[in-house]
This record gives structure tokens, C-alpha cells and sequence, in this order.
């Protein structure tokens, strides 16, 4: 289990600085972090690393000097309006900080359009050694995984790959039987966290979960044992859990990231 790579991901920690983040992830035990290139939300804190040259240099230096790496980078959208050579620059910086798995989010309800863009996307993608994940979320156009196994394989490119991130997994009611269908060239790494209680009514609600208030591994109510299972034996795990009520109590982001870890790797010794 010491081999396996575990990544500190923006979200868990979303109110750190790129080269902060970097250190809390080296200091609690990370091999990885996920960077956001691109905010995700108009409202969240976002550090500007494509157009601030300066943070990207304290960020390479903090890399080189914790020997931490870059797993993926996010979040691009695939919309209508969408023009996929606009993304070079963030392609080129990704590359640039060393990431290889790009998260991406389908919000083109167009599944031809969005098959062709992820496509497009996918051959940008490749002169970088970038490989793009298309990541199901219930309130997306990308709804399930079985959409989002269909849209790449449809798209046909090799390095276009799926996204399994527990908390959608769980929330758009996949099953592991549709996981079994997903070839595991299709998954270079997965997010983990856990979730607690029914899926909500209201999407609104299960936004909000997402987006602030996820469980640690083993505290929820996800057969997450059962998904890494399911899940190739060493794909590397991004530990994608917000807690914003535990920070409003002030609990610092190094104490989060390490009990992100902590709780994962007991999850992750019953496997």
C-alpha cells in the first residue's frame, strides 16, 4: 500500500495557495496534489496560475523542493459555445507544472457536439501528454457514467478516459455493475471521499454536498470498499473532500489533508 499514489485535490483544501498547498500535501504524506487551473465556480477563491507567471514559479519551486508531483489538473467545460484550441494556454501551463490527467465536465446537452469537442479536446491534449477524464456529476449533461462511457467511447481517442469520483458515483446511483463495464485503460485515476445519508430530492442539495460537505473515507454511508475493488488495483486515488463546516471550526487544511489520508488508507487496508 506505500506505493499507491494518494493526491491532495484543490477542493479539499480550496482556500491554499498553489505552493501552500504543496507543502501541507508534502507535510501530511501525499506523493501528488491536483492543481485548478480553471476556477470552477465564479464565487470561489481562485489562484490565477495560467496568467500569473510569478505563482507559477514559487509553485515549481515548492514541487522541486518537497519532491511533490502534479496528478491532474481542472476543471475545463465542454459547452456549446465552446472553441477546444482556446484551452492550449491551460493545456501548456498543466504541462508545464507536470500534470497528466486533465478533469473535464460536460455542460452540452448536444451529446454529438460534446462527443466532437471531447474529442477535439483529446487530440490537443495528446502533443502534451495530457489525458483528458470526462467526469459524470448529477447535474451536469454527463449525468451517470454510463453517458460518460459512451461519450468517449464514441469519441474513440486514446487517451480520453472517465472519471469515477465516489460522491457522483453514489449520487446518480451507479452501480458496480456498470463499473465492470468500463475498461481499465479507461481510468487513470479516481477521486475518493465518502457521502452520508439518502440521495437528496432536490439537486440543488446534492450541489451543495458536493461542492462543500463530503464525508472522510469511512465515515459515510458508500460501499467504498466495494468501489475500489471494482477499480484497477493501483489507480491512483485523488482524495477530493470538502469540509466546510470543519473549517469554519477551525480546523486547519494540514489537519484536514492528513485526516483525508489517514481515514483513506484505513479504507483502502480492507480492499
Amino acid at each position: 500500500m506505500t506505493d499507491r499514489i494518494f493526491s491532495l485535490a484543490a477542493l479539499t483544501v480550496l482556500e491554499l495557495s498553489p505552493p501552500d498547498m504543496v507543502e501541507v500535501a508534502a507535510r501530511a504524506g501525499y506523493t501528488h496534489v491536483g492543481l485548478r487551473l480553471v476556477p470552477a465556480t465564479e464565487q470561489e477563491q481562485h489562484f490565477p496560475l495560467v496568467a500569473d507567471p510569478q505563482l507559477r514559479r514559487q509553485t515549481k519551486a515548492r514541487l522541486c523542493d518537497t519532491g511533490i508531483k502534479v496528478l491532474d489538473l481542472e476543471i475545463l467545460r465542454l459547452k456549446p459555445d465552446t472553441c477546444v484550441a482556446d484551452f492550449e494556454p491551460i493545456l501548456a501551463v498543466g504541462a508545464e507544472l507536470g500534470g497528466s490527467e486533465l478533469l473535464v465536465a460536460g455542460n452540452d446537452s448536444d451529446s454529438a457536439r460534446l462527443t466532437e469537442h471531447f474529442a477535439q479536446l483529446c487530440d490537443l491534449a495528446v502533443g502534451y501528454g495530457i489525458y483528458p477524464h470526462l467526469e459524470f456529476m448529477p447535474w451536469t449533461d454527463v449525468r451517470d457514467l454510463r453517458q460518460a462511457m459512451e461519450v468517449v467511447a464514441k469519441a474513440d481517442r486514446a487517451n480520453g478516459c472517465v472519471l469515477v469520483d465516489a460522491f457522483h458515483f453514489n449520487r446518480s446511483r451507479c452501480s458496480l455493475e456498470d463499473l465492470a463495464q468500463l475498461p481499465p485503460s479507461r481510468m487513470r485515476y479516481a477521486q475518493l471521499c465518502d457521502v452520508a445519508g439518502p440521495v437528496p430530492a432536490e439537486m440543488e442539495e446534492i450541489l451543495r454536498q458536493a461542492r462543500n460537505e463530503r464525508r472522510f473515507p469511512g465515515d459515510g454511508d458508500a460501499d467504498l470498499v466495494g468501489l475500489l475493488r471494482a477499480l484497477p488495483a493501483t489507480v491512483p486515488l485523488s482524495l477530493e473532500i470538502p469540509t466546510r463546516r470543519l473549517m469554519e471550526q477551525g480546523i486547519s487544511a494540514e489537519q484536514r489533508a492528513r485526516m483525508a489520508l489517514d481515514k483513506a488508507r484505513a479504507v483502502l487496508a480492507r480492499r
